[in-house]
């Protein structure tokens, strides 16, 4: 009896021990891996939420993860380079908000496409609305990492900073050695002195700009998109109405790109047992 006792110990130290370790005898799903990764975000849930599984079967065992802006061929296929089956994109699939693909159907881009994830059982899920929820927004979290302006803010927003006194001129500078391949649409002054940036990322859309500018407090707004008859248009009659204001449009990936590069770190915080890649999928054009 005695003997029983202590291999039935010996047993369960070490399974304890393997647990521990991080080894485990059952593959972690793509649908289990979404489940914590949604817990980890601790917010309430997304009502008609976009953030669901795009292609791809989610009881597949995950071998690795991706992060990424867009979901792009070229993504994918570095993804199986890297032997990661489950790639976590935060904007649309299929081309359109909702990913509906009824028109589609019987189109070679997408058809091809879908065939490529279909062949090398690759899983894709949308990270937009939960992202947003984390606290602070990890999509600004990431602008801000990437810019070195941690310092000037307060880490419970993330979206204002208090920069030390520089024109917008030596600004774009600095932005373009943290995106030296990016080209950044501008309305205001080149020799304006600031120091009070606020930051938008993605495309809100111009009321929420509007609103930014409208803020005495801010003397640049550093946004992602939006059409072109509006902030835009906004923004220079009040810079010739002589008003301390200039915005700078880096163009919608840009302004997102960076919250998915630090989505890679904050998923490594508690996904031990899982490799984990950011791979870049830059903008959508070059500019001549």
């Amino acid at each position: 009896m005695r003997k029983s006792i202590s291999f039935l110990t010996v047993v369960v130290i070490l399974c304890y021990a393997g647990s521990l370790s991080g080894q485990t005898t059952q593959p972690i799903t793509a649908s289990a891996v979404i489940g914590t990764i949604i817990k980890q975000t601790a917010s309430e849930p997304v009502p008609n939420t976009v953030d669901v599984f795009k292609a791809g079967d989610p009881t597949t065992p995950v071998k690795g993860i991706v992060t990424t802006m867009f979901a792009t061929m070229d993504v994918l296929k570095k993804a199986v380079e890297l032997n990661c089956n489950l790639i976590i994109a935060h904007e649309p699939l299929f081309y359109n908000h909702r990913d509906e693909t009824t028109q589609f159907q019987n189109d070679p881009v997408f058809l091809e496409k879908k065939k490529f994830i279909d062949d090398n059982k690759l899983v894709v899920w949308r990270f937009h609305d939960y992202i947003h929820r984390i606290k602070p927004d990890a999509i600004d979290y990431g602008m801000a990492k990437k810019l070195g302006w941690l310092k000037y803010t307060d880490t419970k927003t993330v979206e204002h900073f208090v920069i030390p006194e520089t024109t917008l001129k030596e600004l774009l500078i600095t932005l373009k050695k943290v995106f030296p391949g990016n080209a950044f649409n501008v309305i205001g002054n080149e020799d304006m002195k600031l120091t009070k940036i606020a930051f938008s990322a993605g495309a809100p859309g111009s009321s929420v700009h509007f609103s930014i500018l409208e803020d005495n407090n801010v003397d640049v707004l550093i946004a992602g998109e939006v059409s072109q008859w509006e902030t835009y248009e906004y923004a220079r009659d009040a810079v010739s109405q002589g008003r301390k204001k200039a915005v700078i449009f880096l163009g919608h990936v840009t302004s997102e790109e960076p919250g998915m590069e630090y989505c890679a770190e904050w998923l490594k915080g508690f996904l031990k047992d899982i490799p984990v890649r950011f791979v870049k999928s830059g903008p959508s054009y070059w500019t001549y």
